[in-house]
């Protein structure tokens, strides 16, 4: 395996870190996924993000983590780190061949605030606005199908809950609402969650799939009964504390795949 770190702005801190296959010449291509992490828009806790680029590296997947930027370093922040997905996704297809990248298989997953950013990019990546912000094209920029883990959707939807940290978020809170932005070119969405989340309300991946549907998205919803915030795997693995290895809850990863499969 080869890892590559890419920065993605000579003014910013933001990088994607890949994890490569390097397989022989005739082997041909692999799908290729960007992972989004959470963090609360103030770090990325690192290791959660390359052990879960590595579970789907292990699944034959050529496997990315997204250092965006933070709170703290840009104010108000958004939507700086969506363009940066934007960015990163443009690097893969400009890439492709040297990467060995099927670029019609190109996914991206995001968890809780990477979830945020997942979403709201789904639903930009074909604007012409947001295309120039990012110095991209749609076509360069395009996923094949997004993944939402515990994801943060809408302010309204009861996260965050303090006035100030959300204006460190944005000065338009309905601009960052990614459940009313939802449109008929989003792409398909697969979206997983615990009933009990104590952190970020359940009722932001219901806004969400609820928009996606009836903007006739092809979406999948799995709300697990049990689990706190922040899983990742929600095996040993990415486990951070007693109770965050639930066996039943690790099942989204195989759901997730055996759904991406289902859309070729």
């Amino acid at each position: 395996m080869k890892t590559i770190t890419l920065p993605l702005a000579p003014t910013s801190k933001a990088y994607l870190q890949g994890y490569l296959r390097e397989p022989a010449e005739d082997t041909g291509t692999y799908p290729a996924i960007i992972i989004v992490p959470g963090g609360n828009y103030t770090h990325i806790p690192e290791q959660q993000a390359e052990d879960l680029a590595l579970a789907w590296s292990a699944r034959g997947y050529q496997a990315f983590f997204l250092r965006y930027t933070f709170v703290g370093e840009k104010t108000p922040l958004l939507p700086t780190p969506v363009v940066e997905l934007a960015k990163g996704m443009a690097l893969l297809r400009r890439n492709a061949n040297n990467w060995q990248i099927d670029t019609d298989h190109i996914f991206v997953a995001g968890f809780s605030v990477g979830g945020h950013i997942t979403a709201l990019f789904n639903d930009l990546w074909h604007d012409e606005a947001f295309n120039k912000l990012a110095g991209t094209t749609p076509y360069e920029i395009k996923p094949r199908a997004v993944i939402l883990g515990y994801p943060v959707i809408t302010p309204a939807a009861g996260y965050p809950t303090d006035a100030d940290m959300l204006a460190k978020w944005t000065d338009d809170p309905t601009s960052i609402a990614a459940d009313k932005l939802v449109n008929s070119r989003n792409v398909a969405t697969f979206i997983w969650v615990t009933a009990e989340d104590p952190l970020v309300p359940v009722q932001n991946a219901f806004d969400y799939a609820q928009a996606s549907i009836a903007a006739n998205v092809d979406t999948e919803l799995h709300v697990f009964h049990q689990g706190p915030h922040g899983l990742a795997l929600a095996n040993r693995v990415t486990a951070w504390k007693p109770g965050t290895a639930l066996p039943h809850v690790a099942h989204w990863v195989d759901l997730a795949e055996e759904w991406l499969h289902e859309l070729d």
